[in-house]
């Protein structure tokens, strides 16, 4: 049975799972992606700070002070399962009405991956338990954190949510989001990896993994902007939500002059195309049913791609 949790809290909870990996010294190319560890001096001058994601010109200093190693966190390895015997791959024809191309496995991989992470897919389609068990065992000694989801109608999800509870010790979880559905998590397998179920619709796959898996992936790298940034803009039409639940409703960033941002919710919040050509989420608390054109609102923000 699902017990409600505030998305604070479920955060808090996932954070505490995804402890900071272990550093080490890497080799120079290698280290390029990752997070240093350690600060590098020059002499009594520190040249680059740890905490700090090692980029080309990283690659670049280092190399020009003779060094060959860094210290760093690797990024982590993330496995994407993606379960459901009426997912179809993309590029194969749906059988009848009941199934649908599998798209979580494409869109959480990848987002991942922009996360920081080493991104794996896995798409199976297993009917039984013991299938399933076999899968996510075999995946777990590559995975760092393993992310698991079903169909969009999450006629899967009590399949996972049993597979996982026999490979550890796994919580089931209804947070207050609103049009979401149910969650998972905990630790499994004989390393304690860390694990979190998604609910199956790809939109609000998506969205908690903004939330929950890319703040987990970027702390697990040891980095200090684990978050998305938060701005302030002026909304340009009317949003509606569900009291006592918080919403993240799609939206594209604009501005009308070098300092106002604005944000328009887009039309349509029930499809791909939405989430697709959304650059922000527009953040309505619990307490509010929604806000008027012309008030300020809370954004997080997903692209930086202002008109």
């Amino acid at each position: 049975m699902s017990e409600t949790i505030k998305v604070a809290d479920l955060a808090a909870e996932l954070l505490a799972l995804a402890k900071p990996l272990a550093a080490f010294e890497m080799p120079l190319l290698d280290s390029h992606g990752a997070t240093l560890a350690l600060d590098v001096s020059s002499g009594e001058r520190v040249v680059m700070k740890s905490g700090s994601r090692i980029r080309s010109t990283q690659i670049g200093l280092a190399a020009s002070l003779g060094l060959d190693h860094l210290p760093t966190r690797p990024q982590p390895r993330v496995v994407v399962v993606s379960v459901g015997d009426d997912l179809v791959e993309p590029g194969s024809p749906l059988r009848d009405g009941e199934d649908e191309f599998e798209t979580n496995s494409w869109l959480l991989t990848t987002a991942v991956k922009e996360a920081g992470a080493v991104g794996y897919r896995v798409h199976t389609i297993p009917e039984r338990a013991e299938a399933l068990k076999d899968v996510v065992e075999d995946q777990l000694v590559r995975a760092d954190l393993l992310v698991i989801c079903g169909e969009s109608h999450d006629e899967s999800f009590d399949l996972i949510h049993t597979v996982l509870s026999q490979l550890g010790n796994v919580r089931e979880v209804s947070p207050l989001i609103e049009g979401t559905g149910r969650h998972a998590f905990g630790a499994i397998g004989p390393d304690k990896t860390p694990v979190v179920a998604l609910p199956g619709d790809p939109i609000f796959a998506y969205i908690s993994t903004e939330l929950f898996i890319r703040p987990m992936i970027r702390n697990m790298m040891g980095l200090y902007d684990i978050h998305r940034p938060v701005i302030k803009a002026t909304l340009t039409n009317d949003v509606v939500s569900e009291s006592g639940r918080h919403s993240f409703i799609r939206g594209i960033l604009s501005t009308d002059n070098p300092s106002r941002r604005l944000i328009t919710a887009i039309e349509n919040q029930d499809d791909l195309v939405g989430l697709s050509d959304a650059t922000g989420l527009i953040v309505i608390p619990e307490s509010s049913s929604g806000a008027r054109a012309g008030e300020e609102v809370d954004v997080l923000v997903l692209e930086r791609r202002f008109n």
